[in-house]
């Protein structure tokens, strides 16, 4: 696949520059020469109660002192003293929402040419993400490679992901729901970013050890007041990453996955699934890398014409429609369909995994069904089948 969106990071060129050191003063002149430079800077913030992605100004935007618990059907976000202020997993919002709207009109156009046939903007000022996870990072990988990386590139996606400069933080409080070691997206960063960063907090002395991952991190970071890291911070960082891997839930056993689902379509623990799944969706919305969208055409009494495009979901029943009815019918067919092309056939099409492990499907599951449970169930029935086929393609 053509490398549209070239990765930073990794080995050679800037990714080989010694580790520094800011402090909180420092990691605050990062997002302001983000800012100088046209960027629109974007991080985590506290919002309903939940981490969310938006707009900020400097540090005193970003969430100080809140912590999340998470667990299967439960996210709870609470306040506290300390000084962490990346002291959390991940909340439901994603990346993908910055790159890929949940609605965004495609084109609009009026009668007789009062209103001109027009393409709305796609995107603003170039956009600087600071903060987000490097299962988040990984995501943003997997929807280069779907979007921009295949025969047909989307240009909305594609224009938004231009110039976009990545400051990640790697996770040093993963929940219980998170996978990210399973998957080989976490806890630490690799590649994939102009700058990344560990939050280390040793009793009143917040400081972020700071690694380079290509020529415009560089330049940002050599903007900002820094010190060289020393063995103590890179010991520090690596304390940070082996608490983060201890304190995950149970993982998934990944190796010859897609075939274990494959020859597993009949197994009878996709019965038992469907009988708790509501088919809302919720998983598809959260995920960092479902891409499906619908297009509806909208026309108002002044003739004015709007195509729209909105995220949509393989648990919708119209998502399987052709000519006539739908070929995925049951909440079995449609939750088979989920999770066996996101850890299954998504190799076959895009070389990798369609799951970072970020857990999101974990905790905001209205029934709390566990995907890392279901792989293992069907895993550990490996062989069983349904005793007569299904009608209806269920």
């Amino acid at each position: 696949m053509p490398d549209l969106f070239p990765q930073p990071g990794g080995d050679g060129g800037a990714g080989s520059k010694p580790a520094r050191v800011v402090d909180r003063a420092g990691l605050d002149a990062v997002i302001r020469s983000l800012q100088s430079r046209g960027y629109r800077t974007v991080g985590p913030t506290v919002r309903d109660r939940a981490i969310s992605l938006a707009e900020i100004s400097g540090v005193a935007d970003l969430p100080q002192g809140w912590h999340d618990s998470q667990s299967p059907g439960s996210y709870r976000l609470t306040p506290g003293a300390d000084l962490e202020i990346f002291g959390w997993a991940v909340g439901a919002d994603s990346v993908k929402r910055q790159l890929l709207p949940p609605r965004e009109v495609v084109w609009r156009a009026g009668a007789q040419d009062l209103v001109p046939h027009e393409e709305p903007a796609a995107g603003l000022a170039p956009l600087a993400l600071v903060g987000v996870r490097p299962c988040e990072v990984a995501a943003l990988g997997i929807l280069d490679r779907v979007l921009g990386g295949g025969r047909v590139t989307d240009p909305r996606y594609a224009s938004r992901r231009e110039g976009l400069f990545i400051c990640t933080v790697e996770c040093g409080s993963p929940a219980s729901t998170c996978f990210c070691t399973s998957m080989g997206t976490g806890p630490g960063a690799e590649s994939g970013f102009d700058l990344a960063m560990t939050e280390i907090v040793e009793e009143d002395d917040p400081r972020y050890l700071v690694r380079v991952g290509s020529d415009r991190g560089a330049a940002v970071l050599d903007e900002v007041e820094s010190q060289p890291a020393t063995l103590r911070d890179e010991a520090a960082r690596q304390e940070v990453l082996a608490r983060a891997r201890t304190r995950m839930g149970h993982g998934v056993v990944t190796e010859g996955l897609p075939e274990l689902l494959e020859r597993n379509l009949e197994n009878p623990r996709w019965d038992q699934v469907a009988s708790r799944c509501l088919s809302c969706g919720n998983c598809t919305q959260v995920c960092p890398t479902c891409f499906c969208v619908s297009v509806e055409d909208i026309t108002d009494l002044a003739g004015t014409v709007e195509r729209r495009r909105r995220w949509a979901s393989c648990f919708e029943v119209g998502h399987s429609y052709i000519h006539g009815g739908a070929v995925r019918p049951t909440t079995r067919s449609r939750y088979r369909q989920w999770a066996t092309h996101k850890l299954g056939t998504w190799h076959a099409q895009f070389g990798t995994s369609g799951c970072v492990g970020c857990g999101r499907c974990i905790a905001w599951c209205p029934v709390g069904i566990d995907l890392r449970e279901e792989v293992s169930a069907i895993r550990a029935s490996d062989g069983m089948r349904a005793l007569a086929p299904r009608p209806g393609g269920g």
